[in-house]
């Protein structure tokens, strides 16, 4: 990972191999295989605590669409925890990726946790990374750096949904440092875009008037052919006005894409909000239905 910004360097270092952090450590290939008629995994290597189940393939009206669950058997982020997520997409893939459940990122006593995310789909390639919420408990410090590089003609769509922390034990907002940031480049690495968002709810009023005025927060990131992005900016604005969220989207630099911004009381009103980004993109992109993830 690149250097750690200062609002959460200044916690102290997040080494790897630590007493208390793990690296975790998750690489995935997939591609498509026109023998086997889908989206298949061709490399795949894993180290505690992530892990990638094998590929289901759920979509009638997408047989070739392989969706995987992103796993952690620790059942959270952990002080001086070091995760790196590489995922790519080659030869046509078609895939949906989320987790099995919420990111939980636990108190620290020191230091802070990180993520890494490189997503590469090369060109005519599709996916959807969709993750549930991210859980910061009371005391937590997680930094999340997200680098989406998408080939010519290939779609991306990308969300990010944080909670303000476990609600159901009245706590809310108790979380040091919550810092995401993401960028999207083309596979030449050229910049497209660049986006952040830092939540410091101790030192920063989050629920000010033109800030968080409800509690959850979302983005959702489509990076598409720019023939594609005055109609898709147009449907999920009339999408989200209609949602029981606060919203809207707007179109990115370059013409590359659309981001969209949410506010609601409820993680899962803006998972909801989310997959109907995902739908209206790939009914556009690829004129099929979007079902969300099947989950027990």
């Amino acid at each position: 990972m690149e250097e750690v910004p200062p609002e959460v360097a200044k916690y102290g270092a997040a080494r790897a191999g630590s007493d208390t952090g793990k690296r975790g450590v998750l690489v995935l290939k997939l591609a498509g295989d026109p023998a086997a008629g889908r989206t298949v995994v061709k490399e795949q290597y894993s180290q505690v605590p992530l892990f990638a189940q094998k590929p289901m393939y759920l979509e009638e009206s997408l047989p070739s669409m392989a969706y995987m669950y992103v796993i952690s058997p620790s059942g959270g982020v952990l002080q001086g925890d070091t995760y790196s997520i590489d995922v790519s997409l080659d030869n046509g893939a078609l895939a949906h990726l989320t987790t099995q459940g919420a990111t939980r990122i636990y108190k620290m006593e020191k230091g802070f946790a990180t993520q890494q995310v490189d997503i590469t789909v090369n060109d005519g390639c599709y996916l959807e990374y969709m993750p549930d919420q991210i859980i910061p408990y009371a005391g937590s410090r997680f930094y999340q750096k997200t680098n989406l590089r998408v080939g010519e003609g290939a779609t991306v769509v990308y969300s990010e949904i944080i909670s303000p922390g476990r609600a159901a034990s009245g706590e809310l907002f108790e979380y040091d440092i919550c810092y995401l940031k993401i960028q999207g480049s083309d596979c030449q690495g050229r910049l497209k875009f660049a986006d952040s968002a830092v939540l410091e709810p101790k030192t920063t009023d989050i629920k000010a008037a033109g800030a968080m005025e409800q509690d959850v927060v979302a983005s959702v990131y489509v990076v598409a052919s720019a023939r594609l992005v005055p109609e898709l900016n147009r449907l999920a604005n009339a999408a989200l006005a209609d949602m029981k969220i606060r919203g809207g989207s707007s179109i990115m630099p370059h013409g590359c894409g659309i981001a969209a911004r949410m506010l609601g009381d409820y993680a899962g009103n803006l998972q909801q909000a989310a997959g109907k980004v995902a739908e209206i993109t790939r009914k556009l992109v690829l004129g099929a239905p979007f079902t969300k993830m099947r989950k027990g």
